[in-house]
């Protein structure tokens, strides 16, 4: 690893790598929803889509920005304020967030099961139109990449560490809605789960204003 980035650098992508991975969002309330309405396994499809578009968004992402940081010193500090900006309000949002995802999950037994195609497809779609990713490869992923060593190899580390995280978030929040939802039934449980969520995303945001320019 350390041909390709510093390991304290790998770090500090996969923490906030994981901290949004395991955000509540569209990808997230689609896992939540389909380990109820489709059984864990057949979950896992949607999010194999997912981490699908994952990709193809990441490859847009750097296609654009990549070149263009790698030149300009103002241009990498003003995307890694907005990414720190980003990583801020994302935190500040679910501080201050009421809302159990866990609770978004149908309880009808009796939904029709979808095809393998059609879930693939789903968790494709939700990942190509979630501003959650698109903003993350925008404004974060390209600050990690090390213009002076082969980009690819890069690319492809951060993008596979990204997808575990994904996979990983998809998977614990089915079983835990199948299995432990009901924990987090009462208002102040929730309340916390969401200000501890919230205050990592703005440790980590605050963290990466200190982000030295990969260029640099």
């Amino acid at each position: 690893m350390t041909a390709l980035m510093s390991f304290s650098t790998w770090l500090l992508f996969l923490g906030v790598s994981l901290l949004t991975t395991l955000s509540p969002g569209p990808g997230v309330l689609l896992a939540v929803s389909n380990s109820v309405s489709q059984g864990l396994m057949r979950t896992m499809l949607s999010s194999l889509g997912n981490a699908l578009g994952i990709v193809l968004v990441s490859s847009a992402a750097m296609a654009g920005l990549g070149a263009a940081m790698a030149a300009s010193a103002l241009l990498f500090a003003g995307m890694k304020l907005a990414g720190a900006g980003y990583l801020i309000y994302l935190g500040i949002k679910q501080w201050r967030s009421l809302g159990n995802v866990f609770a978004t999950a149908p309880r009808s037994s009796g939904l029709v099961q979808r095809s393998a195609p059609s879930l693939l497809m789903q968790g494709l779609l939700v990942a190509l139109t979630n501003p959650k990713s698109i903003l993350f490869f925008t404004a974060l992923f390209p600050q990690f990449i090390h213009t002076e060593l082969p980009v690819l190899p890069q690319f492809m580390l951060l993008t596979a560490t990204f997808v575990a995280c994904a996979l990983l978030s998809h998977a614990l929040y089915a079983s835990l809605a199948r299995h432990v939802g009901g924990f987090f039934s009462t208002r102040r449980r929730v309340v916390w789960f969401n200000r501890g969520s919230g205050g990592a995303f703005v440790f980590l945001g605050l963290s990466l204003v200190r982000l030295h320019s990969p260029a640099a």
